[in-house]
């Protein structure tokens, strides 16, 4: 029982924005409108919405590793194509019986941890940072890119899975969810939404609880003075590892979800653009909070989904004037920003009707 409670304390601290029972009233309004969303709307539009919940994990993968460890990475991507090739080729191969798809997405998701250990132990243990580390990452993703799209020939395959070069991988099958009354198939609809928002709520309340925690605390250390934190005996090497796998881990969920959802892969998801879209959902929502990166990447893909529809030649440009306007005005993030001016605005106006 203490356990717990230390637990649920953790869900507030220094290393995150939002506390007290305001804060928390309104998380409640706004999960309970997100229940409820399914009910006033069709299952086309809910569908998509899941689309916008898959990238909030990415997003978080990078808020964690740049944001509170201060390792720029551009390898997000190349652990989200890994952990969705991982899923294609495991549930072409073995099927959806007996629940399997839901073994495929733990193995994915360890599948691109794994390969995050191995390049991390390289990086870090290797003292590269700062801008080296953002150059091997982006060289390791579309190292990724390019290989994955000149494998089309008949040759490329595991098992029966064929990998198909730049058309990627397609007909994957949907989670499903061992029920006695028959398997609960999750379709890009109702279920997986809420499948997804349970796992998004999930990811960000333990995100809250480990950056809270003493662990989150050294990782900030760290990022503010990493010399420092090494001469109080911390081993930085060993932290930013660990960080940077638990990264990797969210961003192959990620493309696993992604997979799941349009039920095909490709090797345009590794490539530049991809690679750098999620710096800048990040850095418009304010890299060091959490919530603050769920709020700015939900916004910022809603402008850009509508830009796609309506004005699809604007849609990068837009994205990249965006970036530059965050930098120059609030390089902290424009999200972050003005939820720290509507907190000081909320304790100046308690303090007047104290």
């Amino acid at each position: 029982m203490t356990g717990f409670l230390s637990l649920f304390r953790r869900l507030e601290g220094p290393q995150t924005v939002g506390r007290g029972p305001a804060f928390w009233g309104l998380f409640a309004v706004v999960l309970a409108v997100a229940l409820a969303y399914p009910l006033v709307s069709d299952g086309y539009t809910v569908g998509n919405t899941v689309y916008f919940f898959v990238w909030v994990f990415i997003a978080l993968s990078l808020c964690l590793i740049w944001g509170y460890g201060g390792s720029l990475s551009f390898g997000q991507t190349a652990f989200f194509g890994i952990a969705g090739y991982g899923y294609g080729i495991l549930t072409i191969n073995f099927g959806s019986a007996y629940g399997f798809t839901l073994v495929a997405l733990v193995a994915a998701v360890a599948i691109a941890a794994l390969f995050a250990v191995l390049l991390g132990y390289f990086m870090f243990f290797g003292r590269i940072a700062g801008v080296f580390l953002g150059i091997v990452t982006l060289a390791v993703t579309l190292m990724l890119e390019r290989f994955m799209a000149q494998t089309a020939g008949p040759e490329w395959r595991i098992g029966s899975a064929r990998l198909n070069g730049f058309n990627g991988m397609s007909g994957m099958p949907p989670l499903t969810i061992p029920w006695p009354g028959g398997p609960i198939v999750l379709f890009a609809d109702v279920g997986l939404y809420y499948f997804v928002l349970g796992l998004l709520i999930f990811v960000y309340l333990g995100l809250r609880i480990l950056m809270n925690s003493s662990f989150g605390n050294v990782i900030v250390a760290i990022r503010e003075n990493p010399e420092r934190a090494e001469m109080l005996g911390y081993d930085v090497r060993k932290y930013q590892l660990i960080t940077f796998v638990i990264g990797a881990a969210l961003a192959g969920l990620s493309g696993v979800l992604y997979t799941v959802w349009g039920q095909y892969i490709t090797p345009s998801s590794m490539g530049m653009t991809a690679a750098a879209l999620p710096l800048i959902w990040v850095a418009v929502g304010g890299r060091s909070d959490l919530t603050s990166t769920v709020i700015g990447t939900l916004m910022v893909l809603a402008a850009f989904q509508a830009l796609t529809i309506y004005g699809s030649q604007y849609a990068l440009v837009f994205m990249g004037v965006l970036l530059v306007l965050t930098v120059l005005i609030a390089p902290n993030g424009l999200v972050l920003g003005a939820m720290n001016w509507l907190g000081k605005l909320a304790a100046r106006l308690t303090r007047r009707a104290g």
